[in-house]
């Protein structure tokens, strides 16, 4: 997850890193950050929270600059405190340089035990800042090359925006794990975790980054370049090759916004086709289509159109809720997803009800949903349908998923999870059926371990992991 940004060259630059992360919020809602040059020094600033809660004019008035890198933040490495909130910022020999990432490094801890022996100081709990310490300790001429002699010692998922004085830098890891795009307006440039923050700001699409590629923005235009051939796998190859991409499947299934084009996908429609795959994959007799909101409603938009079966939305959200709320000392029945939900009556009573959502994690919250739907929404039958396989293996690539003993599916068999949450009947898209866009495009590749747990990248930070996916393949 996360969300970053980067502004070259427009004026008020601030404000439009701003609007993007504004865009982006759905990507991280745990801090947010932006660092602006004007040409001859870096501006920064950094709060816990929402961006619209973060930011106000006066904040606008200290981040003065036409360049600009911005970052929201969900936490996957590191804890949820102030001083892990990015952009991070660095003085090296090569002048100031600050950093924003989206993923997650597979072998920070190695490196980070080894920088500390060579007397490395850290001070921040983030993977991001190995990077910056590779690129301080680079042997490399130009700052860029230092990065990419960073990157080159680095295993995982990256999507990267770095700001100097006057350039902005970008770059994506060679399996292209996290989104990250091109956007330009007027005499400027704009890069972003997603197309929906290009749209906000009236930037025209120019182009995805490639997996592999670094593209640098200066007073000479964009220049483009490549990270060596081999980096991710640790081996030298030939110049053209990285292997197989590994797209982060998890991005059209839940993460990215709906509006958005990822991977040269939109993801309205691919939710949508999941959803229609679902349906002939597991019909049943109902009455009612309902998704769960939001990340479901797609889903069930297909579901809906492949079975003929009614669409209606039988649960509504409250989009209003803050990070925390008072809960109040007498208990109240499912009280963390009641103030998120409430079932429409009407809708649901004496039906049988299909009730679509995305994924099931831990089976706590999928539980209390049937639960609610089944006694205040008063359905006659529930049958749970998810829009992609049982999640049995965590993400070591910028998601934070439990560990795989708190996983559902790694534990219980479908049967089981049914009964766990208390439907009438579950049913999850097949892995084959998830690759159903494969048919159009048989070249694509995507990542699913959190699925089948063939882990494209290695895993040396947790080897138990990677030696137990190792004897379970599918």
């Amino acid at each position: 997850m996360c969300g970053i940004v980067g502004i070259y060259n427009l004026p008020e630059a601030s404000k439009l890193a701003y609007l993007c992360l504004y865009a982006l919020q759905h990507r991280g809602q745990e801090s947010c950050g932006i660092m602006t040059s004007d040409g001859s020094q870096i501006f920064s600033y950094k709060a816990m929270g929402l961006v619209s809660d973060c930011f106000t004019e006066s904040t606008f008035q200290h981040l003065s600059g036409e360049h600009a890198i911005g970052h929201v933040r969900y936490s996957t490495s590191g804890t949820s405190d102030i001083k892990n909130a990015q952009p991070f910022v660095v003085n090296f020999s090569g002048g100031q340089l600050a950093i924003a990432h989206n993923g997650n490094l597979t072998n920070a801890a190695q490196l980070r035990a080894r920088l500390e022996n060579e007397g490395a100081i850290f001070q921040s709990a983030m993977d991001t800042e190995v990077i910056m310490h590779l690129i301080a300790r680079s042997s490399k001429k130009a700052l860029v090359d230092k990065i990419i002699d960073a990157c080159s010692q680095v295993l995982g998922a990256y999507s990267l925006v770095f700001l100097t004085k006057d350039e902005v830098i970008a770059v994506r890891d060679p399996k292209g794990f996290r989104p990250l795009v091109i956007g330009k307006k007027e005499g400027g440039y704009i890069v972003a975790s997603e197309t929906c923050a290009l749209d906000l700001v009236d930037a025209q699409f120019v182009s995805e980054i490639a997996p592999g590629e670094v593209i640098v923005f200066n007073k000479l235009g964009l220049m483009r370049s490549r990270l060596p051939a081999g980096c991710m796998e640790g081996i030298p190859h030939e110049a053209s090759s990285y292997g197989k991409r590994a797209y982060c499947i998890f991005e059209h299934i839940y993460f990215a916004r709906p509006d958005s084009t990822l991977f040269g996908r939109d993801v309205y429609e691919m939710r949508k086709g999941f959803g229609r795959q679902l349906a002939k994959e597991h019909p049943v007799d109902a009455d009612v289509v309902i998704p769960v909101p939001d990340s479901g409603v797609a889903a069930a938009i297909g579901f809906a159109e492949e079975s003929g079966i009614p669409f209606q939305m039988g649960l509504i959200r409250n989009h209003y809720i803050g990070r925390t709320f008072i809960e109040p000392e007498q208990s109240i029945r499912h009280f963390g997803v009641k103030i998120k939900l409430n079932p429409i009556r009407e809708l649901l009573k004496g039906k049988r009800v299909v009730v679509v959502d995305d994924s099931i994690v831990r089976g706590t919250t999928c539980m209390k949903i049937v639960n609610m739907i089944r006694e205040k929404g008063g359905a006659k039958e529930i049958h749970m349908r998810i829009s992609s396989p049982p999640i049995a293996w965590p993400c070591f690539y910028g998601i934070d998923t439990p560990t795989r003993k708190e996983l559902i599916a790694a534990h219980k068999s479908v049967e089981e999870i049914r009964q766990f949450i208390t439907a009438d009947s579950l049913g999850y898209l097949s892995i084959q059926g998830l690759r159903w866009f494969k048919m159009q495009n048989p070249d694509e590749e995507f990542c699913d371990a959190c699925f089948t747990g063939n882990y494209t990248v290695d895993l040396p930070d947790t080897p138990e992991i990677a030696a137990m996916a190792s004897r379970r393949k599918i």
